[in-house]
């Protein structure tokens, strides 16, 4: 008797049981239990700003900024000096490059209409 291994996309007839057991127990998507029809929802109005006035969203504004700076991995002194040398190494570069392609078309100018 040889017994083969089900293809991976293949439910067997216990997995279909299983799931529609599940799915009696929970109740479907289409159709809510009949505890949701008894019971009234109330409309959220604003969530945390709906109860409080403009200083209270001020202060809730400030406590969210400060718990978002906590969560910043800062660089160390060494890394701060390597970006830092990075950065003006490049703007220099930039200056230069800027610098040249203007004398460029300078001299082009003068050259055209001199």
């Amino acid at each position: 008797m040889q017994c083969r291994a089900a293809q991976p996309g293949a439910a067997t007839a216990t997995t279909r049981i299983q799931v529609r057991d599940v799915t009696d127990a929970l109740g479907s998507i289409d159709m809510p239990d009949a505890e949701d029809d008894t019971r009234e929802k109330k409309a959220r109005k604003g969530g945390k700003r709906g109860k409080k006035g403009p200083l209270g969203r001020l202060a809730l504004f400030y406590r969210q900024i400060v718990a978002e700076l906590r969560k910043v991995v800062w660089p160390t002194r060494n890394q701060l000096t390597t970006y830092t040398t990075v950065v003006i190494v490049f703007v220099v570069i930039m200056i230069g490059l800027v610098t040249v392609i203007d004398y460029g078309f300078q001299e082009a100018i003068k050259f055209v209409f001199g």
